[in-house]
């Protein structure tokens, strides 16, 4: 938690009123069982545990943090910026109780970023941590609706309220907003990988329903079931496995708050709690299956989720072989707020998304890529994805990302961005780019979204010159 809360390892809510009524059901039978709905570690000794009993205490505490010194209603959008800290999920739960629209962003926001996301959603409030707030203080006074900037942080900081003092402080007895059904929950930002992000607005009942579904069929939750979601607190995926689905099915949801992703650390987590579901982006488990997966004990997993980007077949077969667990694929689509865009996806009775897929001979559908990432060479209509799929499948390869480049012949030919793998890293290029295709380039990283996709416009866009 920071300060006192870290190094003691105390929870917050020990210094709070005893559980009352809560939000939710979930929250209102919440000391019924021993398992928390929150537990968060962050790997230095801190840890907190909330019961459902308790994060209703303390939600109800921050909702009246957000209407009373805040100045914030009813339908006012609220931009929060947080890490992976417990405070995040309480004011998640406290814009909903007071119907404000919660709005979240990731610690990666550039000034510029959040300066567009700031004006684009005419935010009135900002939660925000310490780390954020110079790159907030640069841009402020070019955001005329923003007129109240909360710190989550154990120190105070001019121009700013203070979210744990005010906490501490404020009553734990509050009437929640009675909301509607279509009434506006949450604004998220598109991941931006084919231009500026836009904003997706979410209804209670999309987001209540939609995931309850989502809860009990994909993330095959149960009330016993302890989740670790690994989705960065910006990204929509925060909401559908670490929010929504888990609590709705009473479901404990593990955090550690790993400010950068260690394979080790990882591991080491997995194997000391009781984790029974595990859900990470494709980027995770091509990393994981590097590893001697074997020589890992996990207490309890029994069931694998990705999403956000298609997953090589070459990696969910890696990890069935080295754990024995199958990796069950989510597919997704953020709908935007472009009203000409959104008007040519309809054709007749049919939503066409954008994107390519295949059906394979036991009917199943699988998810391959965006159909503006085609490559057309020499009229063959080439998918990034099976080229990418073919690349990884060679041991030097950890990832790649494969565009079309010019070519005054065929017009364009198929191009990879490939990380190697360590043991290659020091091997001759040329003999690779032979075992590999005809147009490699070795990088060391590839460009990516702050939630981790791939931007293969940006590469693209290089090959083509039009950066």
């Amino acid at each position: 938690m920071g300060g006192g809360n870290e190094s003691s390892g105390r929870c917050i809510a020990e210094s709070c009123v005893e559980p009352g009524p809560c939000l939710t059901d979930r929250c209102r039978t919440g000391e019924r069982r021993a398992s928390p709905a929150l537990w968060w570690v962050n790997g230095k000794g801190g840890e907190v545990k909330w019961s459902f009993g308790e994060l209703g205490t303390l939600s109800r505490k921050a909702a009246n943090v957000l209407t009373q010194p805040c100045g914030l209603a009813r339908g006012d959008r609220v931009a929060v910026i947080l890490p992976r800290v417990p405070e995040w999920w309480l004011v998640n739960v406290a814009c909903m109780r007071t119907g404000l629209v919660f709005m979240p962003g990731t610690t990666q926001l550039t000034a510029k970023d959040i300066l567009y996301r700031l004006r684009a959603s005419k935010a009135k409030g900002l939660v925000a941590s310490e780390e954020v707030a110079p790159a907030v203080e640069s841009i402020v006074s070019e955001c005329p609706d923003l007129k109240t900037k909360l710190l989550v942080s154990p120190r105070s900081r001019p121009g700013w309220l203070s979210f744990r003092e005010l906490l501490q402080c404020a009553s734990a007895e509050h009437s929640r907003v009675e909301t509607g059904s279509r009434e506006p929950a949450a604004i998220y930002f598109t991941s931006g990988t084919s231009g500026s992000p836009k904003m997706a607005q979410h209804s209670h009942s999309s987001l209540g329903i939609g995931y309850t579904l989502c809860g009990r069929y994909w993330l095959d939750l149960e009330s016993s079931d302890t989740i670790w979601n690994m989705s960065d607190t910006g990204w929509i995926k925060a909401a559908i496995g670490s929010v929504f689905s888990p609590w709705l099915q009473g479901a404990c949801v593990f955090v550690h708050q790993m400010a950068q992703f260690d394979t080790d650390t990882f591991l080491d987590t997995l194997t000391t709690y009781p984790i029974t579901t595990l859900c990470c982006a494709p980027t995770v488990y091509r990393m994981l299956v590097q590893k001697d997966l074997k020589r890992y004990k996990f207490l309890k997993l029994r069931h694998c989720l990705t999403g956000g980007e298609p997953l090589n077949a070459e990696v969910r077969e890696q990890w069935k072989r080295q754990t024995g667990l199958d990796l069950h694929e989510g597919y997704g689509q953020t709908e935007v707020d472009n009203p000409g865009k959104t008007a040519a996806t309809i054709r007749g009775n049919f939503y066409v998304t954008g994107d390519r897929g295949v059906m394979d001979s036991d009917g199943y559908f699988w998810f391959v890529g965006r159909a503006d990432d085609v490559i057309i060479s020499s009229g063959y209509r080439i998918g990034p994805f099976e080229v990418e799929s073919a690349l990884i499948e060679h041991p030097a390869v950890v990832e790649s990302a494969v565009v079309s480049s010019p070519d005054p012949i065929r017009g364009e030919v198929v191009k990879a961005f490939v990380v190697l793998s360590v043991p290659f890293k020091s091997s001759d290029p040329e003999k690779l780019t032979l075992e590999l295709q005809e147009h490699v380039e070795f990088v060391e990283q590839l460009p990516k979204t702050i939630t981790g996709k791939i931007k293969r416009n940006v590469l693209r866009d290089q090959e083509w010159g039009r950066t």
